[in-house]
């Protein structure tokens, strides 16, 4: 990161001129000293910097370390922020945070240990320590929250922070309001009263304005220190006050928009035409503005600025780099488009070829994009491509890409790949082929990569292993085994022996074959290597994704404790790393509660799915996406509920993408088994006929959870209508999946095998080979207690034979066991209405949608956090089949609920 910019970060800020003394205020920031957190939250335009920079300079510097950080928009990278806060503090107090300082460089940022390792630091500072965020909102996302929330929770008893923000940031503050460890100031505190508009007034204008003059700008402006501002700069030298401040009107955009005219009009022109050309910077520099003006003396421009009070707001000590007034610099921009529109592209590629001279590359696309130079824009792209998948920002890849045209995407091998992946994951899997060929084609009509207008990059030079990756993903997503393995290998054989995130991709789809072809230890040893990869590319996100395809191979291994314990891991490695790698937890919870279901831990499983959708937003839940609904579907199901679980199936079904995994639990099929169990054979049978699956078909793996759903199909016609011949059917069919999973050592497909040919004898009616069968599920298990609704999923037929083998002594203490957890007879419940299944907590959320207040309001009525509110509403969107909160109410109403 570049030296000035850092520095631009860290201030504690002078007066302005024209200040007005607000003792009822500071009063209120000084209480901060018994607090953790001090929130001064107001619009834009409150008066909010300039309330702090009076209270600093009027409390003693004694015993105090105050570190300040003014934020933008560009600071909502999560490593780039923290480095940000630990500099600020680490200036402040004169080293505290060194330690955590040199823990930012690692990738991905392990955010709680840089967390902990800072707050350790600053338990031994000996002075009060005060941090102040200004214009927290622009930085105000999901993973920075987090990582605030536990600073914030562990904050050592004389560490304050204090956050200036235009909106209410994501953090518990119900909680700490609760415990009297929060200050708040808000706009109906910082607005000025009249009498303060008075004095503020008579000090900048330095004119005799009347009572009514003041009243009508004060009511105007209704107290908003950023308007009265801009009116008493535009009221300077003018005759007529009284009939000037008597034509204002309207809404408070409108005044503002009309003030800055009259500020700007009076101005005179090398002063405006500097300030127009320089508004499409963020931050201001001498050389910057040298640059985007094409002249010289933007230092002391700049300085000039400063001194007339016109919106500049300086950023480091040495009064270097600046930055406008937010809404000045809005109402700029607004008046460059409006008087010189062509000028403003070439303002922004000046000011691109500038960052790009000093290695700023975000800024410099930035501005390429907005200048309208695409080819440019593109390059520096490329440029960029490597540091952002290294720190796994491709959301930021997201949106350049989205603001190119595709033809410019499409001359960019590099960035063709990667914009046909995003069309893999939205399932678009002809166009992801379309965009690999695309690139080949480039990369073979210049060979060496030599075209001047590619970045000659890491990712430039691995993009042919890449594409042989992403075609193996193409193959596996069609069902086509031996073209996986094919493009696999010839990945591996492109890649270099440190290229190890393509190694590790290329060894991933050759264990994923040998997983489809049923040979699940070579599958475990060679997706092994794979996770070993993806740990020495340094990614670990993928590598933490991956634990999702090791426990469902431990699982068909018949392991479920070492599938367990793989979640588990991965889980305390999330922990320890935090918001860099949420986008990896939610699929660690989706697993545990699949485990926990099988285990007929209900309560359990409920609760890693909730933890999974509150942290699942956007694009956090990529694969567990169509998994957290498809394992919703299965608690609905087993609580009696299945036409709640076909509605969850159906919405899975919408949600499922074919690409990285074989599909060895089909949702049709996981359907065709709820019609099953709830007495609708002819669905069931449909779905078969439509599948063309019969029980004459070979044994394969691919197609086993659909023969095992044929065998729940033909038992339970069987029972409504006994027919011997397709028994023998269905013994035949399990005798050839027994041999296959045998063979390969899949211990979990035989205890499911071996159950159900359990039942079938028991339905010829030869209960010695049914109980022997049925004793064979546990005695050949490897941790036979492990599986329960696998049994008691099959309701009163397997019931009765577990009472037999209880009886007769089969199976030791496992029938016994699972008749503990509550088999019985089990006939299709009556359907409950879905608003029978709201908790109470979710029925208090309901009745506060129905009413007028926000959503962070009603989570501050709840004592909850907005994400956990948002979570409580997504549940009871679910359960009533709406998609709206006007919705929700209205169906609530129509049920008695509100």
């Amino acid at each position: 990161m570049a030296g000035p910019l850092i520095a631009t970060k860290l201030r504690v800020p002078t007066l302005r001129r024209g200040l007005v003394a607000r003792p009822r205020l500071l009063q209120r920031v000084r209480l901060g000293i018994d607090a953790k957190v001090t929130l001064v939250s107001a619009p834009a335009g409150f008066g909010k910097s300039t309330l702090l920079a009076e209270w600093l300079a009027g409390t003693p510097a004694d015993g105090r370390a105050v570190a300040w950080l003014s934020l933008d928009a560009a600071d909502d990278d999560p490593a780039t922020f923290w480095r940000y806060v630990i500099t600020a503090l680490q200036g402040a107090t004169g080293g505290a945070g060194s330690g955590a300082l040199e823990l930012t460089t690692t990738s991905p940022l392990p955010t709680d240990l840089v967390l902990t390792t800072l707050l350790n630091e600053l338990a031994a500072a000996p002075d009060d320590v005060w941090l102040v965020l200004d214009d927290y909102h622009l930085v105000d996302g999901h993973e920075i929250g987090e990582g605030m929330t536990f600073l914030l929770t562990h904050l050592p008893p004389h560490v304050h922070v204090v956050l200036s923000t235009r909106a209410d940031p994501d953090l518990p503050l119900a909680r700490w309001r609760v415990r009297g460890e929060l200050v708040e100031i808000r706009a109906a505190d910082l607005r000025f009263t009249r009498d303060e508009a008075a004095e503020y007034l008579a000090q900048v204008t330095g004119l005799p304005l009347t009572a009514g003059d003041v009243e009508a700008l004060e009511e105007r402006t209704e107290g908003w220190i950023a308007a009265l501002q801009l009116a008493a700069l535009s009221i300077r030298g003018r005759a007529d006050v009284g009939g000037f401040i008597a034509q204002f009107a309207g809404t408070d955009r409108y005044l503002v928009d009309y003030l800055v005219d009259e500020v700007l009009a009076h101005l005179e022109e090398p002063v405006r035409e500097f300030l127009l050309r320089t508004a499409v910077l963020d931050r201001l520099t001498g050389s910057l503005c040298d640059a985007v003006v094409g002249g010289a003396g933007g230092r002391e421009m700049l300085t000039t600025l400063e001194r007339a009070n016109l919106f500049l707001v300086p950023l480091d000590d040495r009064r270097e780099w600046f930055r406008y007034h937010h809404l000045f610099a809005d109402v700029l921009r607004a008046r460059v488009l409006a008087e010189h529109p062509e000028l403003v592209p070439a303002l922004h590629e000046r000011a691109s070829r500038w960052y790009e001279a000093h290695d700023l590359l975000d800024e410099a696309v930035r501005h390429a994009l907005a200048a309208h130079d695409d080819d440019r824009a593109a390059f520096l792209m490329e440029l960029a491509v490597p540091a952002v998948r290294r720190e796994r920002r491709e959301s930021v890849l997201v949106g350049w890409l989205g603001a190119l045209p595709d033809d410019v995407i499409r001359r960019s091998p590099v960035l063709g790949v990667f914009a046909g992946y995003l069309l893999m994951v939205a399932g678009d899997l002809e166009a992801f082929e379309q965009r690999l060929d695309d690139a080949e084609r480039l990369l073979a009509a210049t060979p060496g990569g030599s075209d001047p207008r590619w970045a000659q990059t890491d990712e430039l030079r691995t993009l042919p292993a890449t594409i042989a990756v992403y075609r193996a993903s193409l193959a596996q997503a069609r069902g086509d085994l031996a073209g996986t393995a094919e493009h696999a290998r010839r990945a591996l054989a492109l890649a270099g022996p440190d290229d190890h995130l393509a190694r590790g991709g290329a060894a991933g789809f050759l264990a994923l074959v040998a997983w489809a072809q049923g040979d699940v230890a070579s599958a475990l040893e060679t997706f092994t290597q794979a996770v070993a990869s993806l740990h020495a590319s340094g990614n670990l996100v993928d590598e933490l994704t991956s634990t999702v395809v090791l426990a469902d191979l431990w699982l068909a291994a018949g392991r479920p404790s070492t599938a367990r314990q793989l979640y588990r891991r991965g889980l305390t490695v999330s922990e320890a790393y935090g918001a860099s790698v949420l986008r990896a937890v939610p699929d660690l919870h989706v697993g545990l509660a699949e485990l926990d279901h099988e285990a007929g831990d209900l309560a359990a499983a409920r609760e890693h799915l909730e933890s999974a959708a509150a942290l699942g937003d956007g694009t956090a839940m990529i694969e567990s996406h169509y998994r957290w609904f498809a394992a919703m579907a299965r608690i609905a199901d087993t609580e009696g509920d299945p036409a709640e679980a076909l509605r969850l199936l159906d919405t899975a079904e919408q949600l499922y993408r074919p690409g990285f995994f074989p599909d060895l639990r089909p949702l049709a099929a996981r359907r065709a088994r709820t019609w099953i169990r709830q007495g609708s054979l002819s669905e069931a049978a449909d779905w078969a006929r439509a599948r063309g699956v019969s029980a004459a078909d070979d044994a394969t793996y691919l197609r086993e959870f659909d023969h095992l759903t044929l065998v729940r199909l033909l038992l339970a016609r069987h029972r409504a209508d006994p027919d011997a011949a397709a028994l023998d059917d269905v013994l035949s069919l399990l005798s050839r999946l027994h041999g296959a999973a045998d063979a390969t050592g899949r211990a979990g497909s035989l205890v499911e095998i071996r159950m159900l040919a359990a039942l079938a004898h028991d339905a010829r009616g030869d209960r010695r080979q049914a109980l022997e069968s049925l004793g064979l599920c546990w005695a050949g298990a490897p941790e036979p207690a492990a599986s329960a609704r696998l049994f008691l999923d099959e309701g009163d037929a397997m019931h009765q034979l577990l009472r037999a083998a209880e009886l007769e002594g089969v199976g030791g203490e496992h029938p016994r066991r699972l008749l503990g957890l509550g088999t019985g007879a089990t006939p299709t419940p009556p359907r409950r209405s879905s608003a029978e299944l709201l908790s109470e907590r979710e029925l208090q959320v309901l009745r506060l949608l129905d009413s007028d207040l926000t959503g962070p309001q009603i989570a501050r009525e709840l004592y909850v956090t907005l994400n956990t509110l948002r979570s409580h509403t997504k549940r009871i969107f679910t359960k009533l089949d709406v998609t709206t909160r006007r919705a929700a109410v209205s169906r609530a109403r129509e049920l008695g609920l509100t």
